[in-house]
């Protein structure tokens, strides 16, 4: 899964969540099918990006804070969590859940924070259907991210309705990035408790490899 294109994939639709007024949000929320809302946070999202392309160049910092701030609202980063942690999640204290889900959150967008601003030309969002996942999980909603002199590429979001419809997966040419780290956590945390792998996650010196699902 290039780094590149997941990165655009994850960015799109998480980033823009974020409430300008909480009551309008969620007469927002309440309106908005899961496909109209990825389509037009994609939209926002890729509006700001290119608007403070060259503040965020400058300054990594105000990236990563625009990240950091938006990104809480749109993913449901626990419930993604618990789904990469899988068997090893069983049992744990939501304290351990909640410490592993921002560290592997803030993992992911530290990496792929820069390779947004490296993109050339324009992406946008297509939508192509919503389907409902099996045992009422939530919504698939399928979409191609269209590039200037580049074919489609089909990226699904897995999407579920707890407080609003959030992100818990996200998949790229039919590759799962929480399938993807689920196999890659699980030798590590056979071996170190949920803190430890957070603690290595957070300073980096465990790096998740979205390009071995492929």
């Amino acid at each position: 899964m290039k780094p590149l294109i997941l990165s655009i994939a994850l960015a799109l639709p998480l980033l823009a969540a974020a409430p300008i007024h909480a009551q309008a949000q969620a007469q927002q929320a309440a309106a908005a099918t899961p496909g109209r809302q990825v389509m037009e946070t994609g939209t926002r999202v890729l509006t700001t990006l290119q608007q403070r392309r060259a503040e965020f160049q400058k300054d990594r910092k105000a990236l990563r804070t625009f990240i950091e701030s938006e990104l809480r609202a749109g993913f449901d980063r626990e419930y993604a969590a618990r789904l990469v942690l899988g068997p090893h999640g069983r049992g744990a204290s939501d304290a351990d859940v909640a410490l592993f889900a921002d560290a592997m959150t803030d993992n992911l967008m530290q990496r792929y924070g820069d390779a947004l601003l490296a993109f050339e030309g324009r992406p946008r969002i297509r939508l192509k259907s919503e389907t409902p996942l099996p045992n009422n999980r939530g919504v698939r909603v399928s979409t191609e991210i269209l590039r200037d002199g580049g074919d489609p590429i089909p990226v699904d979001y897995l999407v579920r309705n707890n407080g609003g419809w959030k992100i818990f997966d996200v998949m790229v040419e039919g590759v799962s990035y929480v399938q993807t780290f689920r196999t890659q956590f699980d030798a590590p945390l056979r071996q170190k408790s949920i803190a430890q792998v957070a603690a290595e996650l957070r300073s980096g010196a465990m790096r998740p490899d979205a390009d071995a699902g492929r």
